[in-house]
């Protein structure tokens, strides 16, 4: 279960980073825009925003394997995790009929001494 919730925060810190990178790719490019139809371009600032999106755009595929790995692995762990719960109820279900296995022995040897007690019971006063 831990495994699960682990993977599960490693997923989710993953995608907010895949999501960061795609806005700042979107902020990039609408810069690159704004600064090639000013009319003065200034190629300097185009080309560092340019490499800018570039590297954003890097670690967004970065984060896309990486998501793609945690998938892969919380889809073990929660097939591991559905073993194991089917593992514990059948164990469970073997506890409860041993249980009530038990109960009916102890009912049946309580009613068998009760018995007995009676036939002593009426042996006695015959």
């Amino acid at each position: 279960m831990r495994a699960v919730g682990e993977l599960e925060r490693e997923k989710l810190a993953i995608e907010d980073q895949i999501r960061s990178c795609q806005a700042r790719i979107l902020e990039g490019r609408r810069e690159v825009t704004d600064i090639l139809a000013s009319g003065r371009v200034d190629l300097s600032a185009a080309r560092l925003q340019a490499a800018a999106t570039l590297r954003d755009d890097q670690e967004a595929r970065r984060g896309v394997l990486e998501l793609a790995a945690i998938m892969r692995k919380l889809e073990t762990a929660r097939r591991e995790l559905g073993v194991a719960a089917a593992r514990r109820r059948a164990m469970e279900l073997l506890r409860d009929r041993e249980r009530e296995r038990f109960l009916a022995q102890q009912n049946h040897r309580e009613q068998t001494a009760l018995d007995d007690l009676m036939i002593m019971r009426q042996r006695g006063d015959s």
